[in-house]
């Protein structure tokens, strides 16, 4: 005799998050390979253009390992993009200095990643976009802002950024 699977009372909300989230990743890989980035790359590139970061900073924000940071500067700078460079406050650490070439492409980075986002975006009622954002943001700044701790803890999706 095969058992019963319990009722659900609620909607599956891991599933639709993860599953939304999933896909929309894959769009903005396959969309920024044309210009030859990584979502990791465009966000290196970003965030080291507003300030003054280092590579253990520019991780943090990207929610990469130090080994990912690596490989992805290391791209960066063998496409021109970015290099490391002494830090101008802290003559101890290096940072990621984008190059001009780099402030171009995270311009164009830039548009396609907020294509991207507006593609996803039209499939929600014009009227349900702000509530859809405001809630998400609710989420992610209130009861889902901290992982919980645990003996095996789930693969992390990257922070945002």
């Amino acid at each position: 005799m095969t058992a019963m699977a319990p009722k659900r009372t609620e909607p599956d909300l891991s599933y639709l998050l993860d599953h939304t989230s999933h896909v929309l990743r894959t769009q903005m890989s396959a969309a920024l390979a044309e210009i030859g980035l990584t979502p990791r790359m465009h966000c290196v590139l970003v965030h080291a253009l507003e300030e003054e970061r280092t590579q253990a900073q520019l991780a943090e924000i990207g929610d990469m390992d130090k080994t990912t940071m690596v490989v992805t500067v290391d791209a960066l700078e063998e496409a021109g993009l970015a290099e490391r460079r002494p830090s101008s406050r802290d003559r101890r650490a290096r940072i990621i200095a984008v190059t001009e070439e780099g402030a171009r492409v995270a311009e164009q980075s830039q548009k396609i990643v907020d294509r991207v986002h507006g593609r996803a975006l039209q499939a929600v009622p014009e009227g349900d976009r702000a509530a859809l954002l405001r809630t998400l943001e609710q989420l992610a700044g209130g009861h889902l802002a901290t992982p919980a701790e645990s003996p095996r803890p789930a693969r992390r999706a990257r922070q945002r950024g």
